[in-house]
């Protein structure tokens, strides 16, 4: 008798649905037109992904270097961070921002700030539960909600109110209902800033309605022209209702390290320590002790490591020249992005307000890679971020560039 072997098909196909609001297609999408630009012949400079390019300093290098040779540094490291690192990173938090944490109950190590952002709603939401995000965001701002089951209340910034949150917008019965409310000053797309007094009306709302506030502050040490950002922890009372991330990446150009951490209310960071505990062994120990000695720099020698001068140079440089070229947009006060609408020689031709179309059309023709705001939200439409991760020289180069393309429309 002859056995047929019964062709195996899955019944839906093994890929999730929550997948597609993750909000990360379009950067796939960007490097695929990318691979055409470049078939075409194009040398693109791209200006799309926010990576630093440039290396920590020698010293950072040098202490991960001698970590990583040392036979002892293999063991699977605590979840949480090791106690060097979180009482190191407490002592930062003090010197910069005049904030007392506790490093043993108030402070988890991460994988950056990302594996935080990504994993946090997992930890302290239940499915249909409801978080206040913006929009434009970062991606993974809503994406960890699709993850997670958490239903997003969207937090519209808008240029009339100069992109900052309109806290006043929110209806009493979101409030009542959302278990946190994220924000990021400064931001990304959008590098909006606040000051203090903002943190503190922020902060008395949390209270009033018992919502867990989550500050991403990635780009602490990315502000221009004398403004510093602030920690929404310096807030008096804040470390009971707050929670604030925090980046290497941007910091001090250790963006392939993954090392962050998130410190603030002590239940949050407990429920954060107890999923990655069930998920991941921690940041690898060399990584943590070439961190130390960026935060131990950073306390003693804090102009050498500055990136924020590198940025701003590049911001003057880069806006002065698509100035030039008929470009307009505004000076960002911190950060490595621009948020810029789309220019006045493109609608006048295109009246869609399509930011995709723009930045395909400007790969393909001039070779600047920039994402399309819309990828950050509804309210991003209209406008483009682009990111200063090239020398001066490239950035100039692609101001020309621009120029030429929309003389040519």
């Amino acid at each position: 008798m002859k056995l047929t072997t019964k062709r195996f098909e899955p019944k839906k196909g093994w890929r999730a649905d929550k997948l597609s609001q993750l909000g990360s297609s379009i950067f796939s999408e960007v490097a695929a037109w990318k691979g055409e630009a470049v078939q075409a012949g194009r040398d693109v400079i791209d200006l799309g992904i926010g990576s630093p390019d440039q290396a920590p300093v020698q010293e950072i290098r040098d202490s991960l270097s001698e970590a990583v040779l040392r036979t002892d540094s293999y063991s699977y490291p605590a979840s949480k961070g090791s106690d060097a690192f979180r009482k190191q990173a407490a002592a930062w938090m003090n010197w910069r921002f005049g904030v007392n944490v506790d490093d043993k109950e108030e402070m988890v190590a991460l994988m950056g700030s990302q594996d935080g952002l990504a994993h946090l709603a997992l930890s302290i939401c239940n499915p249909g539960d409801l978080a206040i995000v913006p929009d434009p965001g970062y991606p993974i701002y809503s994406g960890a909600l699709a993850i997670a089951g958490v239903r997003a209340w969207h937090l519209p910034l808008l240029e009339r109110n100069g992109f900052v949150p309109d806290l006043d917008s929110i209806p009493d019965e979101v409030w009542q209902e959302a278990v946190f409310i994220l924000v990021g000053f400064p931001g990304n797309p959008i590098s909006v800033t606040v000051d203090l007094a903002y943190m503190e009306k922020l902060i008395a709302l949390a209270k009033k309605w018992n919502v867990l506030v989550i500050h991403d502050l990635a780009y602490s040490e990315m502000g221009f022209d004398g403004y510093r950002p602030v920690s929404v922890l310096q807030v008096p009372g804040a470390i009971h209702t707050a929670v604030e991330f925090h980046s290497f990446s941007k910091s001090f150009n250790m963006a392939g390290c993954r090392i962050g951490f998130m410190t603030g209310n002590r239940e949050a960071v407990s429920a954060l320590r107890e999923l990655k505990s069930n998920v991941d062994y921690g940041v690898f120990e060399p990584v943590q002790e070439a961190a130390i000695h960026a935060l131990e720099l950073a306390m003693t020698d804090g102009a050498r490591l500055a990136v924020a001068p590198v940025y701003q140079k590049r911001r003057d440089s880069f806006v002065e020249a698509l100035a030039r070229e008929g470009w307009n947009v505004p000076k960002p006060k911190a950060t490595m992005f621009i948020w810029a609408p789309l220019p006045e020689a493109y609608t006048a031709c295109y009246t869609d307000g399509d930011s995709r179309k723009f930045a395909y059309e400007l790969l393909l023709n001039a070779g600047v890679a920039v994402i399309p705001g819309d990828a950050f939200g509804s309210q991003g439409k209209g406008y483009v971020r682009i990111a200063l991760v090239e020398e001066e020289g490239r950035l100039l180069e692609a101001a020309r560039r621009i120029g030429r393309y929309l003389r040519s429309l």
